[in-house]
C-alpha cells in the first residue's frame, strides 16, 4: 500500500505546531509575569502629592433664558442636542437641576467668543433659567421679567460656582455677550446690577460715568472708537468704521447689560461713557527704575 508524502509528513507537522503553541504560551506567561512583577495597579495610583501649578479648566459662567416653559425646558435640555450644567425653574420655590457634571462639557454656548477665547463650551459652565424670553408685538420684542425668588436662586448658585472655580467678574456673561449676532438672552430684564452688587460682575462707577457723559455730550466718539472699545471690553466686534447691523447688535448687547431702559444699538453719550469707564485702566505707580538711593 502506498503512503502519500503528506501522510508521512503529518506527525512532523503536528510536532512543529505543538512546539509553536508551547513557545507562544511560554512567551505570554513570561509577559504576564513581567507585568505582575512591576507591582503597578491602576486602582492604586498615588494621589497624596498635588501640584501647586494648577487651576480649574472652567473660566466662564454663561447665563441664558430657555424661551420655554418649565416642562419643555427640562425635556429639551436633557434629551436633545442642546444642554446646560444647570437649570433654574421659575416656581414659587425655585428648583435647581444639575443636568451635566461640572467636569464635563455641556452644549449651551454654541459659536461664541470673548476677548481672545473662542468655542466657550469647553471652558464654561452654563446656567439656563426658565423664562419665555420675548414675544413679537407690533411695537417690537416684548421681553419677560424674572421672578425675584428665581434670581435669588441664580445668584446663590452663581456665587458658589464662581467661588469654587475662581471665575473672574469679567468672565461672568450672558449668551448675548458671547454671541451678539445670534442671541439676546438673558435679555434686558435680567438684573445684572444685582449680580454686580453680589460681586459677580463688573459695573461702572456712576460718578465717573456722569463725568464722562458730560464730556461725550460735547463731543460724541465716532464709530471707530466705539468698535475698538467694545472689542477691548471683550465683544467680538467688526472693525469697519461703520455703524453696520453687526456693530449695532454688539452695542445692543452691551446696552441690555448696562443700560436696559434703552437698547437701540445707537451710539450715545451715556453708552460711550459706560464703556469708557469699564475699559479705563487703573493708574499705575510711577516707575522707580534707575532711581538713585
Amino acid at each position: 500500500m502506498m503512503i502519500s508524502s503528506f501522510t508521512r509528513a503529518a506527525p512532523a507537522l503536528r510536532r512543529t505546531t505543538r512546539s509553536c503553541l508551547l513557545i507562544g504560551v511560554l512567551a505570554l506567561s513570561s509577559l504576564l509575569s513581567a507585568c505582575v512583577s512591576t507591582g503597578f495597579n491602576l486602582n492604586q495610583i498615588d494621589t497624596r502629592v498635588s501640584a501647586k501649578a494648577q487651576e480649574s479648566r472652567v473660566r466662564f459662567l454663561i447665563l441664558h433664558y430657555t424661551a420655554l416653559d418649565h416642562d419643555k425646558s427640562l425635556k429639551v435640555l436633557s434629551e436633545q442636542a442642546v444642554s446646560a450644567h444647570y437649570l433654574v425653574s421659575n416656581e414659587d420655590k425655585p428648583r435647581v437641576y444639575q443636568l451635566v457634571d461640572e467636569n464635563k462639557m455641556a452644549y449651551h454656548a454654541g459659536l461664541s467668543s470673548w476677548k481672545n477665547y473662542t468655542a466657550l463650551n469647553a471652558s464654561s459652565i452654563g446656567i439656563e433659567i426658565v423664562n419665555f424670553g420675548f414675544e413679537e408685538t407690533p411695537d417690537g420684542k416684548r421681553f419677560f421679567a424674572f421672578p425675584s425668588q428665581q434670581i435669588d436662586a441664580v445668584i446663590m448658585l452663581a456665587k458658589d460656582i464662581a467661588a469654587r472655580h475662581q471665575i473672574k467678574p469679567e468672565f461672568v456673561l450672558g449668551h448675548s455677550d458671547i454671541a451678539p449676532q445670534r442671541k439676546s438672552d438673558p435679555g434686558p430684564y435680567f438684573p445684572w446690577k444685582r449680580f454686580a452688587e453680589a460681586g459677580l460682575i463688573l459695573w461702572p462707577d456712576e460718578q465717573l460715568v456722569a463725568q464722562q457723559k458730560a464730556l461725550f455730550e460735547a463731543q460724541l466718539p465716532d464709530v471707530t472708537w466705539m468698535q475698538k472699545k467694545l472689542a477691548e471690553f471683550g465683544y467680538a466686534t467688526p472693525q469697519t468704521g461703520k455703524l453696520d447691523p453687526e456693530t449695532k447688535n454688539v452695542i445692543t448687547a452691551f446696552q441690555m447689560r448696562y443700560r436696559p431702559n434703552l437698547f437701540d444699538g445707537n451710539i450715545d453719550a451715556e453708552t460711550a461713557a459706560m464703556l469708557e469707564v469699564l475699559t479705563r485702566k487703573a493708574p499705575q505707580p510711577a516707575s522707580t527704575a534707575g532711581a538713585k538711593p
